[in-house]
């Protein structure tokens, strides 16, 4: 149904939604005598045009609006119905008409992670607990609305079954209590890596959307960070197990307390599906009531350049600027895919310069990505608004026939926040990822995950073992002379590639530090910052960011050095190491 507010609308236009909605249907639901015309009318109060109810483990709630619903309208058809039974149906039928409400579940997985299945609203109640049965849930406890329901299914084994019974699956508040994002282990792993990163999840909810700080959910999952390359769509509902929250409770919410925007062709499920299988992450935003819009092209610019997103203020021929759009291009479909803005520079306190002519300038890069770009790539272009400007995006895949080459013959990557030409040991990997490209790997399922998981799930590490170094950075392999020359292997910490035969005067900018400092200022046990077998070498800035020259020492004894790593390739106990050291 279409909210009253919509009819008017034309096209994709923002529609306020709350996936995360309790009724009195959850045993943990807070506040008495709430009913479900109540919850509507909050809803409609709240200008929420979409909503879901998603009581624990049940869809109970949905069913018993749903039974007053059909009661009332048979009493109306036989002419049974009291002036207030009346009433009450009209109310029902007028807020139907304007807040599409959608039924669901916050299925208990194994562990206590909290998972929202969410359908359509022609699906039967029977097919709901028909689905929750075969997530484990007891058929005797199918209507009690419980938050512990014994023995469930893994957190993976639910992905797939709400996905193939046709629901979205959304991780619910992961980065809190009963999250996946499995908040108090700064520890990088498999079991994370599954739980966020499987093809069947199709978001993740966080509350902390409008945060600030640097280590805020949604910056982590946003395609940059090494072990996480899918880029995750990331909502926030409510979680309302009030109608109305009381100021005394810090910890639950009402309905429509904590809202998310999506830019929908119509208010439904299938435009809501629509959003989070496609790759434009700018049609969903947190909601704000009384402060301006948010501003995705300004958030991009507070994070910088990254592996997945650059800034050119203009599109001119002169000076290159252009052709460097085009490098841009080719190293995101050959990295990760990734966003290039186009009008704005990537300082956020410089105005953005915007772009006149918006049409004219979208067939020209167009235009110039098919003439330039080999094989032929598909990208998609449009316009933002930022600060009373309007900037193009240009939003590039991962290619699915690397290498992809500027005129025919320059390949480039993207290396952190550059683009630069590859070598011949990363276009030979390029290669044979096409030549040798395998049917998707399957994520490991509880019981199979590694030893690095088993960290993140609580258990000890092995005394003497050696940590997994950083996940950003260089280090240094191997060094060869040959007729006077020093030929350096390199490790990628990011995607572990090793590229030989680098020279000081061939090396990339990292490179060339690493091996700098690796000629200049060998390390020297006495003068690390050591804590167990891990140490700090150096803090320093580059371009803007904080780095560390992080060291290891070997149960031989030999010392690792990793030069250049960034604050998102630290983790576990190298982040108590630099934490503790600051």
């Amino acid at each position: 149904m279409t909210s009253k507010r919509s009819i008017e609308r034309v096209g994709r236009q923002w529609y306020r939604v709350d996936l995360h909605i309790h009724t009195p249907a959850s045993a943990d639901y807070a506040q008495p005598g709430v009913t479900y015309l109540d919850i509507l009318r909050r809803a409609a109060l709240r200008g929420l045009d979409i909503i879901a109810f998603t009581d624990h483990n049940t869809v109970a709630g949905y069913a018993a609006m749903k039974k007053e619903i059909e009661t009332l309208e048979l009493l109306d058809e036989r002419g049974r119905i009291t002036p207030e039974e009346k009433q009450l149906l009209q109310e029902y039928r007028q807020l139907l008409g304007q807040v599409l409400v959608l039924p669901g579940f916050e299925f208990t997985a194994m562990l206590g992670f909290h998972i929202l299945g969410i359908f359509p609203p022609n699906v039967s109640i029977r097919d709901l607990d028909y689905v929750l049965r075969r997530l484990n849930v007891p058929s005797e406890q199918l209507d009690t609305g419980s938050t512990e329901v014994g023995a469930t299914v893994d957190v993976l084994t639910a992905y797939r079954i709400i996905n193939e019974s046709g629901g979205l699956v959304i991780a619910a508040h992961v980065n809190s209590a009963h999250g996946v994002a499995l908040q108090g282990f700064d520890f990088g792993g498999q079991t994370r890596i599954a739980y966020t990163q499987d093809p069947h999840l199709h978001a993740l909810e966080v509350t902390d959307l409008e945060s600030r700080s640097r280590r805020r959910t949604a910056l982590f999952f946003n395609g940059s960070k090494p072990g996480y390359p899918r880029r995750m769509h990331c909502i926030q509902g409510s979680d309302a197990h009030y109608l109305v929250r009381p100021p005394e409770d810090k910890t639950h919410l009402g309905v429509g307390d904590r809202v998310t925007e999506m830019l929908l062709e119509e208010p439904s499920f299938e435009a809501i599906l629509e959003v989070f299988q496609g790759q434009d992450f700018a049609r969903t935003r947190p909601y704000r009531a009384t402060q301006a819009p948010f501003d995705h092209v300004q958030a991009a610019r507070e994070q910088g350049p990254n592996l997945v997103q650059s800034f050119h203020e203009t599109m001119a021929r002169r000076g290159g600027r252009l052709y460097a759009i085009m490098c841009d291009v080719c190293a995101f479909a050959n990295t990760n895919g990734g966003t290039i803005y186009v009008g704005v520079s990537a300082n956020p306190r410089v105005p953005p310069v915007g772009i006149e002519s918006v049409p004219e300038s979208i067939n020209s890069l167009r235009t110039e990505i098919e003439r330039h770009i080999t094989p032929p790539l598909s990208i998609t272009i449009d316009a933002l608004e930022t600060s009373g400007k309007t900037v193009l995006r240009l939003v590039v895949p991962p290619g699915k026939e690397p290498p992809y080459a500027v005129d025919d013959s320059k390949i480039y990557i993207r290396n952190e926040n550059e683009t630069v030409l590859a070598v011949r040991d990363e276009i030979v990997d390029l290669t044979l990822k096409a030549a040798q490209r395998q049917p998707e790997k399957q994520l490991p399922r509880l019981g199979e995950l590694s030893a690095e998981t088993n960290v993140l799930m609580g258990e000890t590490q092995t005394a003497g073992v050696l940590l997994p170094p950083p996940k950003t950075g260089v280090e240094i392999l191997e060094v060869e002379e040959r007729k006077g020359n020093r030929y350096y292997s390199m490790k990628d910490l990011r995607n572990d590639n090793v590229i030989h035969n680098v020279t000081q005067r061939s090396a990339r900018r990292l490179w060339r530090y690493a091996i700098t400092e690796h000629i200049k200022h060998p390390v020297k046990p006495e003068k690390v910052q050591w804590r167990g077998n891990i140490g700090l070498l150096r803090r320093y800035r580059r371009a803007g960011r904080l780095r560390y020259d992080l060291v290891q020492r070997d149960l031989n004894g030999n010392i690792h050095v990793y030069y250049g790593v960034t604050e998102e390739g630290i983790f576990g106990p190298w982040r108590e190491l630099v934490e503790g050291e600051e």
